[in-house]
Parts: C-alpha cells; sequence; structure tokens
C-alpha cells in the first residue's frame, strides 16, 4: 500500500511541476483518431518484426488509445501518446517525430543559467559536461539522484522509459539517462544531486533557453578521419561517419602511413552510420578477400489470400509437417503469414574487391566499438567478421538498423517503420542486441573523470602482445 500512495503522491507532484509552456490544441477529434489508425494499420502490415510484437496487447493498447486521444487537451499531449505507442514496438528504427512547432520548444538539459549533459555511467544520471559558468558549483562527476522526488531510477522508468522507442536494453538505459531531463519550455524540475565528494545539493530548475551556452570540458572537435601513431608501430585511424564518401579519399591519403605500420586499429566507437558503401570501400583494403560478404536481408511477404486459409482453417504450427512438400510449403505460408512473420528473402549477394593486392593492408587489427557504432558502421562489422586478423574491442553496438517507411501524421508530424530486417549471412540476429566485442571493455566512473580510455589501452596492449 505504500509504494502504491508513493506513486499516486508522485505523480500528484508531476502534475503540478509539470506546468509547462500551453501548447496549442489544433488536431481535431476526427484527426487524432485518423492519426493512431494510421500509424496502427500501417505496423501491422508493414513492419518487419511484427513476429515480436504481443498482438493481443498491441490491439488492447490500440482500442485504448481510440478514447484517450479524443480527451487529449493540446497536440503536444496527443503525440506524446503516440509516442508511448511506438514505443511499445521496442525498435530503434521505428519512431514518431513531434511537429516542428512543438519540438522548437521542446529543450534537454537547459535552465537559463544552468546547462548541462548527462551520461548513463554504471547505471547513474552523471553529470559529464556542464557550463563553464557553474563548474565550481556542480563539478562534472556530479550525480542526479532524485527527479521530482522520485529516485532517478524510478523517476526513469515512470516517465522516461515509455516514450523512447528502441531495439536494444542498453541503448533504452542510455537513452533514457541521456533524455532524463528533456522537457517543454516552462517545465520546473526539482533535483537532488551528489557531488564527487559526496555532498548533496537541491537544485530547482525552470526548462528555458540557456544563457550560457560554453561548455566544461569543451566537445572535442569530430574530425571525418583521425589518424595517429601509438607504443609498439600501431597506427590509429578513427573513422567517426559513413555518411560522406570524402572519408574514402581521406583513408587512401593515409595509406602510405598505414603500411608502414606492424599492427591497426580502426575505431569506429563514434561512427553513427550513413552509406554502406562508403564504409565498404575502406573495408576493401584491410583484407586479401576478393569477395566480401554482406548482410541478409529481408521484407514481409503478405498476400491476402493466405491469409484468409490461416485464419479459416485455424492452422496451426504442426500442420505445417503435413502432406506432401508443395502441400507442406502451402500451409506453411498460410500459417506463417497469419503470423506476420512470413518473409521476402532479398537475393543475397557479395562485394567484389578489385584493390590491387600492393595496396592492401592485412596485419593485425582491433577494431573499436561502442554503443555508438550504428547502422552501416554495423554493416561494416558484419562484412568483417570472418577476418581472422581482426579482433573486435569495446561494447555491443547500437543494434538497429533496416529501410524506414516514412508518411505524415495529422498536424504536422512523422512516422517511420521499419520495413527491412538486416542479419549476419547465416542468419544471426544483430537487431534488438548489438553486434557483440570479442573483448568487452567497459569505461568505469573514474574513467570519465579522469578522461582515461581503457578500450583503446586495452587494444594496444592486445597488439602489443602478439
Amino acid at each position: 500500500m505504500r509504494g502504491v500512495i508513493i506513486i499516486l503522491i508522485s505523480m500528484f507532484w508531476w502534475g503540478k511541476l509539470f506546468a509547462q509552456i500551453t501548447f496549442q490544441n489544433t488536431i481535431s477529434k476526427t484527426e487524432k483518431i485518423y492519426g493512431v489508425s494510421k500509424f496502427w494499420n500501417e505496423v501491422n502490415y508493414n513492419f518487419v518484426y511484427f513476429d515480436k510484437v504481443d498482438e493481443k496487447a498491441w490491439e488492447s493498447m490500440y482500442k485504448s488509445l481510440l478514447m484517450e486521444v479524443q480527451n487529449t487537451k493540446t497536440d503536444y499531449e496527443y503525440y506524446r501518446l503516440l509516442q508511448k505507442f511506438c514505443a511499445t514496438l521496442k525498435d530503434g528504427h521505428t519512431n514518431i517525430w513531434l511537429p516542428k512547432g512543438i519540438r522548437n520548444h521542446i529543450l534537454n538539459g537547459e535552465f537559463g543559467d544552468y546547462k548541462f549533459s548527462l551520461k548513463n555511467i554504471n547505471g547513474k544520471a552523471i553529470i559529464t559536461q556542464i557550463n563553464s559558468d557553474k563548474k565550481e558549483e556542480i563539478p562534472v562527476g556530479t550525480e542526479i539522484i532524485e527527479v521530482n522526488g522520485l529516485p532517478t531510477s524510478e523517476y526513469i522508468r515512470a516517465f522516461v522509459k515509455p516514450y523512447i522507442a528502441t531495439s536494444t536494453k542498453h541503448i533504452l538505459e542510455n537513452q533514457s539517462v541521456a533524455e532524463l531531463l528533456k522537457a517543454p519550455e516552462e517545465t520546473l524540475f526539482k533535483l537532488n544531486l551528489k557531488k564527487p565528494n559526496k555532498e548533496k545539493i537541491f537544485l530547482e530548475l525552470l526548462v528555458k533557453k540557456a544563457t550560457d551556452t560554453k561548455m566544461y570540458p569543451p566537445k572535442k572537435a569530430k574530425s571525418l578521419l583521425d589518424f595517429k601513431w601509438l607504443k609498439g608501430e600501431i597506427a590509429y585511424v578513427s573513422l567517426n561517419s559513413f555518411g560522406d564518401p570524402k572519408i574514402d579519399s581521406l583513408f587512401i591519403a593515409q595509406l602510405p602511413e598505414i603500411k608502414k605500420a606492424k599492427k591497426l586499429i580502426v575505431d569506429i566507437r563514434n561512427n553513427g552510420g550513413g552509406n554502406t558503401n562508403i564504409g565498404m570501400e575502406i573495408l576493401k583494403y584491410l583484407t586479401n578477400d576478393n569477395e566480401l560478404q554482406n548482410v541478409q536481408s529481408l521484407s514481409r511477404l503478405h498476400v491476402p489470400t493466405f491469409k484468409a486459409w490461416g485464419l479459416a482453417y485455424n492452422l496451426k504450427a504442426k500442420d505445417t509437417l503435413q502432406g506432401s512438400e508443395e502441400n507442406r510449403k502451402l500451409i506453411r505460408q498460410a500459417y506463417l503469414t497469419t503470423k506476420g512473420s512470413y518473409y521476402h528473402r532479398f537475393p543475397y549477394y557479395t562485394t567484389e574487391n578489385k584493390i590491387d593486392m600492393s595496396s592492401r593492408v592485412v596485419i593485425p587489427t582491433a577494431i573499436l566499438i561502442g554503443n555508438n557504432t550504428g547502422s552501416s558502421a554495423e554493416d561494416f562489422l558484419i562484412s568483417s567478421d570472418n577476418q581472422q586478423h581482426m579482433i573486435k574491442i569495446g561494447e555491443p553496438t547500437y543494434g538497429s538498423t533496416g529501410q524506414p517507411m516514412l508518411f505524415n501524421l495529422p498536424g504536422g508530424g512523422v512516422a517511420r517503420i521499419c520495413t527491412k530486417k538486416d542479419t549476419y549471412p547465416d542468419g544471426r540476429e544483430f537487431v534488438g542486441y548489438g553486434v557483440q566485442p570479442d573483448i568487452l571493455v567497459k569505461k568505469t566512473y573514474e574513467d570519465y573523470i579522469f578522461d582515461k580510455d581503457p578500450v583503446l589501452e586495452r587494444a594496444v596492449e592486445y597488439l602489443n602482445k602478439g
């Protein structure tokens, strides 16, 4: 009972504290119902991971939303319900984005005189950057231990996580901390913090544009490609994006230096993706193979008659084992269609590698990966998965990719739904899990405070030990 009372009290305070900017209510009840139904319908027919959805729960939520959205008092409140609905699909390439007019009034970590960034470090919400004027008052490394009267973990579970659409558990944890204080302007937050020296302080902050945007420590400029030499004749190259084809020419320009190395470190921890072909052009220089493997791609195939047969005969998994081979094939398609898990498998292809052998660098190579390694950077890892001279060091990757289908929603918002599933060539899944490192290395709280890089240190140690 006490737990229920605490939750009710916290919800009361949340309502009081959430005295945000007044948003308009421009979307009619009819349009609100249409928007929910449009998204629900497109998911039913096009979401590639529909076989992972609890259909009964999904249908129940949809029915409830039809009534709930009609009672929303603002466009923002309506879109938050849509985002919560979308988040139950647990996919990083399936999202609902707020209309621009609303989005412009949502801030993250800005409170007039204060501005700070948060990072999930060992399950805690830690301030890793703060505006320079406040760095003495709130040192980097300070933890937010309570938000609006609730322990931070409870607050996140109740008010942040339900709105985040992501495929992997570790990204959900990271993003929920990063967006802990993301809210409309004029929202009031009451925060209890604990400094690195264990001193506790209380802040009452109102969300509004920061007056001082100069941050400490200053954010390091992110180049497209960085190169340097490390101990033991190790060449280090960071590939920070596959979104700009210029990185291919930058890499080729460094090849004469890279070819002098005895070992190589390729850092893609900050590479969120871009174009798979751009990354593939670089990988061609790092292997002896003349054919490079790619992801296997699938998409749902829906033939209405098969679904009708599956429902009419109430087909079960055991029925797919009955009769002739041809009959089993038809029954299987009918059965899987009713489950939303009958797929079109795109023709598998490899990428031809015509790079001259004399230009290639095939030496012991450590690839550094992390939670921010995503999309086409994950494709890069899958293509290099069978390379015996390469090892992956760091943390699991972002774990989300695919081909989204975009469409408009009432009031100016946009939705996207993932329509394509990518796997390893042998069918192993990485969406929802991330590409796993061969050697797991995580940054500790102390590593962040003292600006240490244990992943890079471990890679150097591994390569120098042979």
